[in-house]
């Protein structure tokens, strides 16, 4: 209890029915300091080189395995889940050769502008809630685009834990939501930990198309479909194009697998309603830089750039077993951007044309 007689339970309190008002589905705190074993983690995956082209995993590195060195001032962690369950088996998709399968999490807006406006809403609600009680502080948010930790920090606060499939999974909410984190000077109530309640289960691991997981809880990157489809930027190696099947941006077959999803919540904002659908890779492959923009203004898909994109769409022809779509590959076999004119060959190939 602070000096002025007001509990940091009751403000803690107040601020978890603030985040849930402003949408997020649930509110945890821990300590920068509670995540003590993330930086021989982090540094054994490093060494691994499970991180591929993932270079920056690697730069400030003492910074994503000791939170309390981002920033030193820092006493609390406030963790908040966001759920974008989706409303549909997002595994139907891979069963429709001559469509596009769109991980679920891109379907809607970017969610790391939905998130961080809501977590800038949260933050400054409490420094004004605070500061009226006397307990001045200050704030840092964070969504997936700095180098923090959130999934560990998550399980410390209790939000839920890492599966086997490295994602977050909660008994409450399933694993089909994001993460957001405030760093605080505020120094709240921290919450207990989680454990894994994974048992035995193996259901993840056997639905990773390209055999990702060299171990529970170890992920090679490498061979991840999110990470080839996303973050990888030359050409895919050959061994592992035809395992993409049609996934042109991301993968959710170790997500939907889950047992824990049939206690899945229900998503809350409507801004990650499906939009992009399932979209014909004929029409994908004839996008030329200005279109592939307009189509995914406003979407998480723009970040990885239209050559990219049309790559994958490539592969997925050439996946389709479909001869009739193979006019569509024609004019990128002399496409500017070699990854592209390359896939664009090797997917004829494929498909015997």
């Amino acid at each position: 209890m602070r000096a002025d007689g007001t509990p940091v339970e009751e403000l803690k309190a107040l601020l978890t029915d603030r985040a849930l008002a402003e949408g997020f589905s649930a509110l945890r705190v821990t300590r920068p300091d509670a995540i003590p074993e993330a930086m021989a983690r982090l540094r054994a995956f490093l060494d691994a080189g499970y991180h591929g082209d993932m270079g920056w995993m690697a730069e400030r590195v003492e910074w994503r395995g000791d939170p309390a060195a981002l920033w030193p001032a820092a006493k609390s962690v406030i963790m908040l889940a966001e759920v974008y369950t989706p409303d549909y088996d997002p595994r139907a998709v891979t069963r429709m050769p001559d469509r596009g399968a769109v991980s679920v999490y891109a379907q809607g807006k970017d969610y790391h502008d939905l998130v961080k406006r809501r977590l800038k809403r949260v933050g400054r609600w409490l420094l004004e809630e605070a500061g009226r009680r006397g307990l001045p502080g200050e704030i840092k948010v964070f969504v997936d685009t700095a180098p923090v930790m959130e999934k560990p920090l998550a399980q410390a606060a209790g939000l839920g834990w890492q599966g086997k499939h490295t994602n977050l999974l909660s008994r409450d909410l399933g694993n089909w939501f994001f993460l957001g984190a405030i760093f605080t000077t505020l120094e709240l109530p921290a919450d207990t930990p989680e454990v894994s309640r994974c048992g035995s289960c193996r259901a993840c691991l056997d639905a990773c198309p390209t055999n990702a997981f060299p171990a529970p809880y170890r992920l090679d990157a490498r061979r991840c479909i999110s990470y080839l489809t996303i973050e990888h930027k030359g050409p895919v190696d050959p061994e592992l194009r035809p395992l993409l099947g049609n996934r042109i941006y991301g993968c959710d077959d170790c997500l939907a697998a889950c047992p824990w999803n049939k206690f899945a919540a229900e998503a809350r904002e409507i801004g990650y309603a499906a939009r992009v659908g399932a979209p014909p890779l004929a029409e994908l492959a004839g996008l030329d830089d200005a279109a592939f923009r307009a189509r995914f203004a406003g979407s998480p898909i723009k970040r990885i750039g239209r050559g990219r994109m049309v790559r994958n769409v490539a592969y997925a022809i050439g996946n389709s077993a479909n001869p009739a779509l193979a006019p569509a590959l024609r004019p990128l076999t002399a496409d500017p951007d070699p990854t592209v004119a390359e896939a664009a060959q090797w997917a004829l190939v494929r498909l015997g044309c």
